[in-house]
């Protein structure tokens, strides 16, 4: 069997290595969506036999004595020396099948799932994108890029009658409430912008002056 192991950055170990429930299982993901694939669970006997040998020992501690210890550390030493060569087996085994359920772009050489290859190109989506998807991503974009622009259009039309000489507080000098660009206080009616320019000759109206200076037209 081959020394190499592939899937050496996309697979994380969930092996538990002591203990009855010790074993070996990995699990690998897709490098394009995250998905994930769990390998079979494998039982690593070398351990589980010392847990059970532990336990045993625990309980016949009162009998066993120094004896029950001594058989527990050779059980916990046997398992801990064969676990390297076990792990490593098993990861094999797992990788082997894990290739049956991912594939490996000739040009980003990713590890991607089935929904995330493109069988047809031999590439995965991201090398090679589904052209029917391309297509409709690419018809949302213009329809989204027309109607941003004539939105900005209709906008520059109305931004013509705003004034722009005038300026309002945000914030109500009288209840402090905000104003929100408002020519009236919402909370209280304060009139907070006054028209500063002579709406019959175009002159400038000092600020307390009721009606214009250069035309008597009234404010």
């Amino acid at each position: 069997m081959s020394s190499e192991i592939y899937f050496n950055d996309n697979y994380r170990d969930l092996s538990q290595q002591s203990g009855i429930s010790a074993g070996f299982q990995f699990e690998f993901s897709c490098q394009r969506c995250h998905d994930t694939w769990r390998s079979p669970f494998e039982g690593y006997a070398g351990a589980r036999m010392a847990g059970w040998l532990n336990r045993g020992a625990s309980a016949a501690s009162g009998l066993l004595g120094r004896l029950g210890g001594d058989v527990s550390s050779a059980a916990d030493g046997l398992a801990g020396a064969g676990w390297g060569h076990a792990r490593d087996t098993s990861l094999r085994r797992a990788v082997a099948t894990a290739q049956s359920h991912f594939s490996r772009c000739p040009r980003c050489t990713s590890h991607v799932c089935a929904r995330c290859w493109n069988a047809q190109q031999g590439l995965c989506l991201v090398c090679a994108p589904d052209t029917a998807a391309e297509l409709a991503a690419s018809r949302q974009r213009g329809l989204n890029d027309e109607v941003s622009e004539r939105g900005y259009a209709a906008g520059r039309q109305q931004g013509g009658g705003v004034d722009v000489q005038s300026s309002t507080p945000l914030v109500c000098p009288q209840c402090r409430a905000e104003t929100h660009g408002s020519r009236f206080c919402g909370g209280c009616g304060h009139e907070l912008a006054r028209q500063n320019h002579c709406t019959g000759c175009g002159g400038t109206l000092p600020d307390t002056a009721a009606f214009c200076p250069d035309c008597g037209h009234r404010r």
